[in-house]
């Protein structure tokens, strides 16, 4: 994150310098443990080049075929070391951005709907290889201000992704999405399914919606993240006619717009330099 979105440093200084903001946000969930990381760093710890970005320690680089990601933090709020690789192969690259709001100020690109994913850790040790997918967030103006509430999910299909957007604008509009991506990179607007209520997050009780296929069942798989304005999860849900798993984010921006909520940021969200 380049003017890290949810980082209270950020909106205490007036986010007038993204780049003395920035957060590389790694979250590990299996049989070697969950960690979670998204330490802030300032502007001497950030290098842009066509094809590369470094943040500290840690650094993403562009080959042409494949995304490199080089991870080397420390998690939160209890420190450990996380460190490995991510690799993420595209099947194919998407160019096209959406546009969240009515304003033209938030905008979302899933570049690799469907990817190849290889992750290779040493700290915690563990191996992974599968489906995977990569997208970008990108805005003018604070996340909160655009909106109060949104769920998101991204299922991988026989043929390639389905991707749901159900958002809640300022303006009190329901924007939403449902987006059918190929294989091939063509992406097809298909019927909004109906939403359907999800059981609220277990401990900070963040309210959870998402949308699926009417009379058909829904179901959390398990809760990876539980906070108090966001959650992420796995679920299972019937769309467009396929019983699918995806995985699923809540986001409350009224709740983290709470003074309460800014003040227990730092506990997970460090800052260093």
């Amino acid at each position: 994150m380049i003017g890290s979105v949810f980082s209270p440093y950020y909106a205490w200084s007036g986010r007038k310098n993204p780049q003395n903001h920035i957060g590389f946000n790694v979250g590990l969930y299996g049989k070697a443990g969950k960690r979670w990381t998204l330490t802030e760093r300032g502007e001497t710890a950030l290098r842009q080049e066509r094809d590369s970005l470094v943040m500290g320690p840690s650094q993403l680089h562009w080959d042409g075929e494949c995304l490199n990601i080089h991870i080397d933090e420390w998690a939160n709020p209890i420190p450990r070391k996380i460190k490995g690789i991510i690799r993420i192969w595209p099947r194919t690259l998407i160019d096209h951005p959406f546009q969240l709001d009515g304003n033209g100020k938030h905008f979302w690109q899933p570049f690799g709907a469907i990817s190849r994913v290889e992750v290779e850790f040493s700290k915690p040790h563990m191996t992974w290889s599968g489906n995977g997918y990569m997208d970008c967030n990108w805005g003018s103006e604070p996340l909160e201000n655009g909106f109060s509430y949104w769920d998101w999910s991204r299922a991988h299909t026989g043929s390639g992704a389905h991707i749901l957007y159900d958002a809640y604008t300022r303006d009190g509009k329901n924007r939403q999405l449902s987006l059918e991506i190929n294989e091939d990179g063509t992406i097809n607007n298909t019927p909004v399914p109906q939403k359907i209520r999800l059981k609220s997050g277990p401990i900070w009780q963040v309210s959870r919606h998402t949308l699926a296929d009417q009379g058909t069942k829904t179901e959390t798989l398990g809760m990876l993240e539980d906070t108090p304005f966001y959650t992420r999860s796995q679920i299972r849900s019937t769309i467009d006619g396929q019983r699918l798993v995806s995985v699923h984010e809540s986001l409350d921006l009224d709740r983290f717009s709470k003074n309460w909520v800014r003040c227990l940021l730092p506990f997970r969200m460090p800052r260093r330099g």
